[in-house]
């Protein structure tokens, strides 16, 4: 090829690569729990569910190292170097896609997280555009030198690495600065649940629930309004269904539901008037002591302007109505949730929902709950 036009095609490819990469990068490092989600169903599919305790390491890498090397594509730092990481990642991930199409098939492989959900297909076929582009970048840049590093491109992959792992880090210890999940603040739960009811029964989406037996490793379907799944203690969810083409947001918004000793109370809650607190907690073994003060203050705040606190926690609850007590306050009665619904809605392992007349008005980490 003319070297002009080598040097051309590089460029174009170069800033598309890029790009891609930072917004793909963006997506997911911006929301490092949903990757670790996508990354244990992958383990899961494979067979190295014993890898399970890492992901959240690796998804924070993961997405930091991609969300880093658009940039360094971008400025042209350490290009020679970057070229070959982008042309392995490319075709690592090309194959891994088509297997996700064919013989191991997910329904989103996450590459954009959750703000663009691209099906299998989708996301090989993008590869298969992107793999040509990522090897043009490194037949240009192939004669540079690879560890000939001059002070400003030292200066700049060691920005470019603390910016990229330590915006995964914050988004773990706290929220998503960006919100891409449907239950984001100014959300309606209970009227976006039911906001299909004004759709053709033809043209309702048909879900169905795909969940595994945790003794058993066998995975089962379930329709919507079967209560067996609701048993976070035998199932564990896979993957959720849906035929048809309305928005994939209802069906994760249609499965939140609130149960207790007395049965559903998903509608009382919702439809609280006023203030509502809604302490979620994934497991109360867990909750570390400067947690459990801050929310014990947090419902002392609450009884005291006269607004409800309830606890959503996915562990199973007695047969009789279950109360939980934070750091000596008035006690909090506590409602059922299913584990994945609850991850969805906040992602954290502890924290704080809030919401103003059903509206969601807030969502903190417990670790940045102020009373």
């Amino acid at each position: 090829m003319n070297p002009q036009r080598l040097r051309i095609a590089a460029r174009i490819c170069r800033i598309i690569l890029a790009l891609t990469f930072i917004v793909s990068g963006f997506t997911k490092v911006v929301d490092p729990w949903g990757t670790a989600i996508k990354i244990n169903e992958y383990l899961a599919i494979y067979g190295f569910e014993y890898l399970e305790p890492w992901s959240m390491a690796f998804s924070i890498w993961l997405c930091g190292a991609e969300f880093m090397m658009g940039c360094m594509l971008l400025c042209k730092v350490r290009i020679r170097l970057i070229s070959i990481f982008a042309l392995a990642s490319m075709g690592f991930f090309t194959v891994l896609t088509l297997l996700s199409a064919t013989v191991l098939p997910v329904e989103d492989c996450g590459c954009f997280g959750d703000a663009i959900k691209l099906t299998p297909w989708q996301t090989f076929f993008k590869n298969l555009i992107l793999l040509p582009m990522a090897f043009v970048v490194w037949y240009r840049y192939r004669p540079d030198k690879i560890f000939a590093f001059r002070p400003l491109e030292i200066v700049l992959t060691l920005f470019f690495f603390v910016l990229s792992m330590g915006f995964g880090t914050f988004c773990y210890r706290h929220l998503p600065l960006v919100d891409f999940l449907p239950y984001k603040v100014g959300v309606n739960i209970w009227e976006e649940m039911h906001a299909s009811s004004a759709v053709s029964d033809e043209e309702l989406p048909e879900t169905v629930l795909i969940y595994r037996d945790r003794t058993s490793g066998e995975e089962r379907e379930f329709a919507l309004d079967d209560p067996e799944w609701q048993d976070t203690t035998r199932w564990e969810w896979v993957d959720t269904r849906t035929e048809s083409d309305l928005p994939a947001v209802k069906p994760l918004l249609g499965e939140f539901s609130l149960r207790d000793a007395e049965g559903d109370a998903t509608e009382r809650i919702l439809t609280t008037p006023g203030r509502l607190y809604m302490i979620c907690v994934t497991s109360f073994d867990d909750v570390r002591r400067g947690c459990e003060r801050r929310l014990g203050r947090l419902v002392r705040a609450a009884v005291a302007e006269g607004a409800r606190v309830v606890c959503l926690t996915p562990e199973p609850l007695r047969e009789e109505v279950t109360c939980h007590v934070f750091d000596g306050a008035p006690e909090v009665r506590c409602y059922n949730i299913d584990a994945t619904v609850l991850k969805t809605m906040l992602r954290a392992t502890t924290g704080v929902v809030v919401l103003e007349d059903g509206v969601i008005a807030l969502k903190r980490n417990c670790r940045d709950v102020q009373p």
